[in-house]
């Protein structure tokens, strides 16, 4: 059956086949009651008072993983690392406790009339039970009863949204100003006061590199770090069901006590060992997990953690060691301590000069206006000065960077006149407008509707999105 559905892949005639050679990396659970009652006693946070089990997580992420397989279908595994699918299992358990506070409801006959709509369940454009079944087995690896639960869930969620972003309307005013944002184009002169240009002047003692850690050891702080020992099984190497098979023995060995090495041994693998890693770095050998961070967080040394499933590899860890976070001892980060200082100086410096080149350019203008000249400014100050091209709002500038901040505060600039100081990455800028390239009308009446229904969309979305910020700042979790 597996080889019929690879060789549809190569047809394309069904696009979500293409995820079965490609899967993204997700948590391997189903290893039948073994683990199951150990995670329904394991709690990950809580949602309006009640604890959420390790269980109830975990099918969160699924319903999550099978959206993402339903939307992006073959581009997913380029996509997925961008997205944080563990995060959206937890706002998609906030939101449906919100959504059940509200009594929203969705009927069988909703969901039966939503699956058979799916166009990778049909056949001829009728539905077809039988691609249905093998999907759900050997593309989404989920059951018929489960996969109906979660489309009761996203039907749920569909509704939730609408209630909460029906009364969400755009003006005509907010359409017209965003039309000009993304299409009006404009070029700067600028005065530029960048923290590069004095650093390599500062040469910090050591004198001023002791009193900057002292006040400022805080920075340097290193985080909770992990070494993890762990077996890696290859999926492609064997059957499915033998790996599981494998996986359960040596796991029932493990928690009598046998040891990581001996065990390992007897089914010809290797023990292989992290190194120790930050919280917010991938593991070394194996890439990022934060479920796998969560487990380990909570885990003694010694413990052994939940088995795990990340792209074509089962994993079964060990926690080895564990250091708590500490601050290391000056000698071993002088040179980290000394960029820090040299950093902080330049921008000091860097300030202090735009803002007497921003009062000189004040002083002359309020005298005569066409006296308030960038480039003498410029020199005065030891700062640079020049011009960019035409750019749009959300465009890159080249050698100065997103144009966002540069674009807005240039909108608000009269005839002649200059900003205050913008703050950016890598020092401080006072621009004013040089040309500015107003919209087409005749081009914007066309697109109107059209950009009006997608800034409406956007502005619903932007809505709710504050809002589950809301809930989640209402929950807790252990991760």
């Amino acid at each position: 059956m597996l080889n019929k559905l690879r060789q549809k892949k190569t047809a394309k005639k069904i696009w979500i086949i293409l995820i079965i050679l490609v899967l993204p990396a997700f948590l391997f659970w189903g290893f039948g009651s073994f683990m199951r009652s150990r995670q329904e006693s394991v709690y990950v946070g809580k949602i309006s008072g009640r604890k959420i089990t390790s269980l109830e997580y975990r099918d969160a992420l699924d319903a999550v993983r099978i959206q993402a397989l339903i939307r992006f279908g073959d581009s997913l595994p380029e996509i997925q690392k961008f997205l944080n699918l563990e995060a959206q299992a937890w706002d998609r358990l906030a939101l449906l406790a919100e959504a059940k506070k509200r009594k929203i409801r969705v009927s069988d006959k909703e969901i039966v009339e939503t699956i058979k709509s799916y166009p990778f369940f049909q056949h001829n454009e009728q539905f077809d039970n039988k691609i249905y079944l093998e999907l759900l087995r050997y593309v989404f690896y989920t059951q018929p009863r489960t996969f109906e639960e979660q489309t009761r869930q996203n039907l749920t969620l569909s509704k939730f949204y609408r209630e909460i972003t029906d009364k969400i309307t755009v003006t005509e005013d907010e359409v017209k100003q965003e039309y000009q944002k993304l299409n009006e184009q404009i070029s700067l002169y600028y005065i530029a006061s960048l923290y590069s240009v004095f650093a390599k002047d500062i040469t910090p003692s050591e004198e001023e590199i002791n009193d900057y850690f002292k006040k400022n050891s805080f920075k340097f702080k290193e985080p909770l770090t992990y070494n993890l020992e762990y077996l890696s099984l290859n999926s492609e190497a064997s059957e499915e069901e033998t790996i599981k098979d494998n996986i359960k023995i040596i796991l029932t060995r493990l928690n009598k006590k046998e040891s990581f090495a001996n065990v390992a041994k007897d089914f010809k693998l290797e023990v292989k060992e992290t190194g120790l890693f930050r919280q917010t770095d991938p593991m070394p050998g194996i890439g990022w997990s934060g479920q796998i961070l969560s487990f380990a967080e909570k885990a003694k040394v010694g413990d052994y953690l939940p088995p795990i499933k990340m792209d074509k590899y089962y994993y079964i860890l060990r926690l080895k060691e564990k250091k708590d976070p500490f601050v290391p001892n000056l000698e071993t980060i002088k040179e980290k301590v000394k960029e820090a200082f040299t950093k902080g100086k330049a921008q000091e410096i860097a300030r202090q000069k735009i803002e007497d080149a921003l009062k000189n350019l004040k002083t002359k203008y309020q005298s005569d206006p066409k006296s308030a000249d960038f480039s003498e400014a410029a020199k005065l100050f030891d700062l640079e000065s020049g011009s960019t091209e035409l750019f749009k709002y959300g465009s890159y500038i080249e050698g100065i960077g997103a144009s966002d901040k540069f674009f807005v505060q240039a909108k608000e600039l009269k005839d002649g006149g200059f900003s205050e100081i913008i703050d950016m990455p890598f020092g401080f800028y006072i621009i004013k407008l040089n040309t500015m390239i107003p919209i087409d009308e005749n081009k914007f009446s066309g697109e109107k509707n059209e950009f009006t229904q997608r800034l409406l969309l956007q502005k619903k979305e932007e809505f709710f999105a504050k809002f589950v910020e809301g809930l989640k700042g209402k929950a807790q979790r252990n991760f």
